[in-house]
């Protein structure tokens, strides 16, 4: 990625926020690299370099800022074929797939050799994948220093280090410290005194963030037991699978920082060691890598009512394919009621119930062991449990994959394979689980009331001037028939969209 010098120092003098996270200035004078949003007197020109990486800053020698925290910056969006798969690495790496499997594992997932994985994550962050994968496990570490009361040999173990000898001999030859420095300057952390040592952290976002609206969809769809919305906070259950073949429940619980561009984010010890998988699957949930500039001024007065408005991802792909299912032709507390059952039959408890929650939402494999006459005590339909079942055999067999990485014509033409799945359920399962922009389920009633459309074709020819965003498009449509702008029924919102 090459960046003009001028303009970046040109966002950097401004402090912009809207350039956090694509890229970091390195600053010759201090030996310390820094995001463009840092508050500490800006640097001359002339002692600034720029990186598009943190990585890429650390092997030019540079050490991160300790005031703004470059492991704090948001994630790029991905709108560059060419950076597909560069990108695709490093969001595995950023969860930790290297901590427990080699370079080959990364290139094979991905689909390309390790030579050609080399290269092209070379060329896009300036670094090779391992040396990406150290800044981000001692970034790592650095936050659970800082922000958790954490022992030492823990916070290494978490971050991915094999070793507390190796984490300490990195940590100091890249940082010129012991780790245990920013331990004791982090000793009053406010994680120190929370009950039972949960773990706090934060995800930072680009402004705006419609964080009401996207809590009132999930508000709306969440299941008894799994999930709960409350005021502004939302809390669910979670169930990982580590790379080391465990599976590990927990919850999170996750809230707005006032005055901050950022998402408050507790964690149980027990999801200590997963933190990294946690964080990636939370940034996909709440769309958090989404630029709301660029998306906004595509969707012109079809986003002004509310500014800022993501589409909700997953934490677990399979769990949205069978919302999608249960959910076809009923309504939305319909399928609520059913989907608590599955969940409770034959989801994993937690060990205490948190906060009201009880359950995990089962996954492809507990699904799959479960009978069909179960699923139909349970009230699924005959239909639906085929298509259940359908699903949960493909994602065992590793036949299908959903979650951001899996390929979206691929897995598209795999789900209209499965019987009981048509176009409206694939649409809906590439918006949330793959994460796709520009998915779109044309098919859909009240896109079709609302565009004074007759059939999925007319949708289609009306939406194309929202392309390549038209998930987003869907989303605020989806939202304005459900509220009305300035209290305007259904029947009137053709004039919002013309």
């Amino acid at each position: 990625m090459k960046l003009d010098p001028e303009v970046c120092y040109k966002a950097v003098c401004a402090r912009d926020r809207r350039f956090d996270g694509w890229f970091f200035v390195g600053v010759s004078s201090t030996g310390i690299y820094c995001r463009p949003v840092c508050n500490v007197r800006t640097p001359r020109f002339e002692n600034c370099s720029f990186y598009g990486s943190a990585a890429a800053a650390e092997k030019a020698g540079y050490r991160p800022c300790l005031k703004c925290r470059p492991e704090l910056a948001p994630g790029s969006a991905r709108f560059d074929a060419s950076r597909e798969l560069a990108d695709a690495a490093a969001a595995m790496i950023d969860e930790g797939f290297l901590n427990h499997a080699a370079l080959p594992d990364l290139a094979a997932r991905i689909g390309i050799t390790e030579r050609h994985l080399r290269r092209i994550f070379a060329d896009e962050f300036g670094v090779s994948p391992v040396e990406y994968a150290q800044t981000q496990r001692l970034l790592l570490a650095k936050r659970l220093l800082t922000d958790t009361a954490l022992p030492v040999t823990e916070v290494a173990l978490a971050s991915g280090f094999g070793s507390v000898r190796r984490f300490n001999g990195l940590f100091k030859s890249r940082y010129g410290f012991a780790p245990g420095r920013l331990r004791l300057n982090a000793h009053t952390a406010r994680m120190a005194t929370l009950p039972d040592g949960d773990l706090v952290f934060q995800l930072a976002y680009r402004p705006p963030f419609a964080w009401h609206a996207l809590l009132d969809f999930l508000g709306e769809r969440a299941i008894e037991g799994v999930e709960l919305r409350e005021g502004d906070v939302y809390t669910r259950t979670l169930s990982i699978e580590r790379q080391d073949g465990r599976t590990v429940a927990g919850w999170c619980r996750v809230s707005p920082l006032p005055n901050r561009h950022a998402l408050q984010v507790t964690l149980p010890p027990a999801l200590a060691g997963s933190v990294p998988q946690v964080l990636g699957k939370l940034r996909h949930l709440f769309d958090l890598g989404a630029r709301p500039d660029v998306i906004d001024a595509h969707l012109g007065t079809l986003a002004s009512p509310t500014p800022g408005l993501r589409v909700p991802g997953a934490v677990d792909g399979f769990e949205i394919a069978v919302r999608a299912v249960v959910g076809q032709q009923i309504t939305v507390k319909g399928a609520r009621r059913l989907l608590a059952r599955l969940a409770q039959r034959f989801g994993t408890p937690l060990p205490a119930p948190v906060h009201g929650l009880t359950h995990t939402f089962p996954s492809a494999a507990q699904m799959l062991a479960a009978p069909a006459d179960s699923l139909g005590e349970a009230g699924i339909i005959r239909s639906r449990i085929a298509a259940i079942h359908g699903l949960a055999q493909a994602m065992v067999d590793g036949r299908l994959r959903l979650d951001p990485l899996a390929p979206l014509e691929a897995t598209i033409a795999a789900l209209l394979a499965i019987k009981g799945i048509g176009p409206w359920t694939a649409q809906y399962i590439a918006m949330r689980a793959l994460g796709s922009p520009d998915a779109m389920p044309v098919d859909d009633l009240v896109l079709r009331q609302a565009l004074g459309a007759a059939d999925g074709r007319a949708v289609a020819a009306r939406a194309a001037q929202w392309a390549p965003w038209r998930a987003y498009a869907a989303l605020h449509i989806w939202r304005a028939a459900a509220q009305g702008p300035a209290g305007q029924p259904v029947e009137t919102l053709q004039e919002v969209f013309a």
